[in-house]
């Protein structure tokens, strides 16, 4: 990619992640390097594109425009650039994937199978909990659960069904009752999780068509499952999570399973994409390949 192009991603990288080091590290070069790069273009553009501080970086008007023209634009390139690759036969070049923790760790077996059998190719996969515009923010495919994919882009089941798990620890047990049902739920011990968007997560639960829509009460809200699990671990109180965060600690036990009547399967994920007429050799053997490993039995390592 030329110097020009170059510029552009470095200043669609720096909008999209908020700061120069992070999208450095993104972009795979140093901070040096990423700084010049922008003041280059901001030499040959006549104006500056972002507002910076020792503390923060922010757009400029001029750069806030800027982004929104030409952001469009470098997806058009990069989808002139797909259709010269799909002509070639042997996959190569990045593929960029977006998706939640839970939905990383369940494709990451097919990446790295995916990597052994392409050498040419690199794989860039972000994981966050925020849901991202896959095509404004530069990737060629998002995995979420499937009620939580756009309708305007196309879906592929990926992995098994999902299901929640409400656990505690067996001392915290010894001193509480086990709740029969989400009614019986402890006012003060229920760890609570924020969600990226700032809203609490409400618990989810259904028995024999009854649903419930709780909102947990609790002393404790954190914003990471792996911390509400250590939590839980730790005997602070009830959690709530995704079950294979959980299968080995409930098997070990470690935790106890609680109302898991209540806690029937949910939507599992999907990997979505938006229609491309002229896909590369990468991005197709990426979809065969997830298309393959969805149909052979889960195992365990």
């Amino acid at each position: 990619m030329d110097a020009g192009l170059k510029g552009i991603e470095a200043v669609l990288a720096i909008a999209r992640r908020g700061s120069f080091r992070a999208a450095a590290l993104d972009l795979g070069m140093s901070t040096t390097a990423l700084s010049h790069t922008i003041g280059r273009l901001e030499t040959g553009l006549g104006v500056r594109l972002f507002n910076r501080t020792t503390r923060s970086v922010s757009l400029s008007d001029a750069g806030r425009d800027f982004v929104q023209r030409v952001g469009p634009a470098l997806a058009e390139i990069r989808g002139a650039m797909d259709s010269v690759r799909s002509q070639r036969e042997t996959p190569s070049g990045l593929l960029r994937i977006n998706a939640s923790v839970q939905a990383g760790r369940e494709i990451t077996p097919v990446v790295l199978e995916f990597l052994r059998r392409y050498p040419e190719i690199q794989v860039d996969l972000v994981t966050e909990g925020r849901l991202v515009d896959i095509v404004a923010e530069g990737f060629d495919m998002g995995i979420r659960p499937a009620d939580l994919v756009p309708r305007d882009m196309i879906a592929l089941p990926l992995g098994r069904p999902q299901r929640y798990a409400v656990v505690a620890a067996p001392a915290w047990l010894t001193a509480n009752p086990a709740p029969l049902t989400p009614a019986d739920l402890p006012a003060q011990n229920c760890i609570r999780v924020r969600l990226p968007n700032g809203a609490l997560f409400r618990w989810p639960f259904e028995r024999g068509g009854e649903q419930v829509l709780l909102e947990a009460k609790g002393r404790l809200t954190l914003d990471e499952a792996a911390i509400a699990r250590a939590a839980v671990l730790d005997g602070a109180g009830i959690g709530f999570f995704i079950e294979q965060d959980v299968a080995d600690d409930i098997a070990a036990g470690r935790l106890v399973r609680l109302l898991e009547d209540w806690t029937p399967p949910r939507p599992g994920f999907c990997l979505y994409y938006p229609g491309r007429r002229n896909p590369s050799a990468g991005f197709a053997a990426f979809l065969a390949l997830v298309r393959e490993m969805a149909g052979r039995p889960a195992s365990r390592g």
